[in-house]
Order: structure tokens, then C-alpha cells, then sequence
């Protein structure tokens, strides 16, 4: 059986700073952990602090969050973050659309590809009903109009199963597209899709352990590539409440996500 390398999602530990996210995927004993950069608070002394402590930790960056394209204007911040992205070492670029005209989102995308080139940074369009690419295929009709092998196609496993995706979505997927996943459980029951509060309760308070809810998780990693790097995204009010230390919490994720993939064989 291929062992599936194990990243620390930033949005399990929403609370923490740079340093806090790196040493608890250290502690957690992940292989790799996420990164979440805000602009209000992200300078170029925090890039050469996180990337001294990674090296320091032994801890690689599997994704850096999040490149958000809004409307309006191409926004600098976008480019700035695959160039921070570069410099950490991180492989993928977390970015999502809040843009309803498709287009402008397609040329905003295209240019964080076109930075991307050369660095190693993968730009990974996530989908998701809180978002304006709200299925997988509004996502591959997009990445269809973008040139780069920068490119790539973020599955989350909550937002896949409330936009209706099945597993022969993500097999029909060009391989070439997909850098990790996000696997989580969640309740089978969805909220009410239609109240946007409650979507976003859902993403980040109602997730569970792998193998602990209703969700075709299983379903969806065999319709994936078995060498992809999982960012487990277990964002969980009840976690959170249960695991206030961030080591301990990062730790337990660790051991869930762990004993669930070794029960699969």
C-alpha cells in the first residue's frame, strides 16, 4: 500500500500564527504542514522568520493560503503571495474566486500562473458553494482556459460532496491537474444549501475525523491519484473546543487521520 503523506490544513488550527502553524505540525508528527498568510499582517520579515523555523523544524510546506480573486481591479496581492509561496518552499497556492464574472477570474488566475512559473508553486483552484467556482465542473470549465503547467484543481472532500461531485467527476479529472487533496468527514445530512451562513458553518465548524461522519471520503481518494500529498482539513467547532492546546490538537488529527487510512489497508 502506498503511504499517503499527511499535511497539517492552517484552517484546523484557525487561531494561530506563522510560527504556531509550523511547530505544530511538528509536533503532530505530519510530513508536511499549511501555511496561512494575511495581508494585513504578513511582511517580509514573517516570510524569512517561517521559512528559517521550517528549516529548523524539518517541516516542508505543502500549500499557503489563501489567493482570494474578488472583483474588481486585478488585486498585486495575488502575485505577492505565489512569490511568498516561493520563497517558503511551499508547492501549492490555495487560491478561491469570489468573482462572478468568469472571465476577469480566469485572467486573474492566469496571471498567478504565469508568476508561478519556473518556482515549483502550483496554482490550485479550490470549488465550493461559498464560492462563485461552486462545482468541480465550473472549476475545470475555468483551468480549460488557463495555459501553465502551474495549473492545478484543489478537491476539498466537504465541498465536493455538497456540490453534488461523484467520484467519476474526480476520475475524469487530467492527472496532470491534481498537486493534494483535502480530505475530511463531515454529517452526511448537508445544511440548508440555499442559507450561505449556514455553508459556511458547515465548512468551518461542522467537519469531523476521517471515517467518523457520512462522507464518501473513501470514495473520493480512489478516484484520486494514490501519491497525492493529503491536506487534511478538519475544521471542527467540537475540535477545537476538545483540543484548545494547538500541539495536542494537531496531534490528534495526526492519529485519527492515521488510524483511518491504516484500518483502509
Amino acid at each position: 500500500m502506498t503511504r499517503r503523506a499527511l499535511s497539517l490544513a492552517a484552517g484546523v488550527l484557525p487561531e494561530a500564527t506563522p510560527a504556531q502553524l509550523v511547530e505544530a505540525a511538528a509536533y503532530g508528527g505530519f510530513d508536511m504542514g499549511g501555511m496561512w498568510a494575511e495581508r494585513d499582517s504578513w511582511t517580509p520579515a514573517t516570510t524569512r522568520a517561517v521559512r528559517r523555523q521550517c528549516g529548523e523544524a524539518g517541516v516542508t510546506l505543502l500549500d499557503l493560503e489563501v489567493a482570494w480573486i474578488t472583483p474588481g481591479p486585478p488585486d498585486p496581492w495575488l502575485t505577492e503571495l505565489v512569490d511568498i509561496a516561493a520563497e517558503l518552499g511551499a508547492a501549492n497556492l490555495l487560491c478561491v474566486s469570489s468573482d462572478p464574472d468568469a472571465a476577469a477570474t480566469v485572467a486573474k488566475f492566469q496571471a498567478m500562473v504565469d508568476r508561478a512559473k519556473g518556482t515549483g508553486v502550483r496554482i490550485n483552484l479550490e470549488f465550493g458553494l461559498f464560492t462563485e467556482v461552486k462545482t468541480i465542473h465550473a472549476a475545470r470549465a475555468i483551468l480549460e482556459q488557463v495555459e501553465g503547467a502551474a495549473k492545478a484543481l484543489l478537491v476539498d472532500t466537504l465541498h465536493w460532496s455538497r456540490s453534488g461531485g461523484t467520484a467519476a467527476d474526480l476520475a475524469a479529472i487530467p492527472r496532470e491537474w491534481l498537486s493534494y487533496c483535502q480530505p475530511c468527514d463531515a454529517p452526511a445530512a448537508p445544511p440548508d444549501l440555499s442559507n450561505f451562513d449556514a455553508i459556511i458553518d458547515d465548512a468551518i465548524n461542522r467537519r469531523m475525523p476521517l471515517g467518523h461522519g457520512g462522507l464518501a471520503v473513501g470514495a473520493m481518494l480512489d478516484a484520486l491519484p494514490d501519491h497525492l500529498p493529503l491536506a487534511v482539513e478538519e475544521r471542527s467547532a467540537t475540535l477545537r473546543d476538545a483540543f484548545p492546546d494547538l500541539n495536542a490538537r494537531a496531534r490528534e488529527v495526526a492519529r485519527t487521520s492515521r488510524a483511518w487510512l491504516e484500518g483502509r489497508g
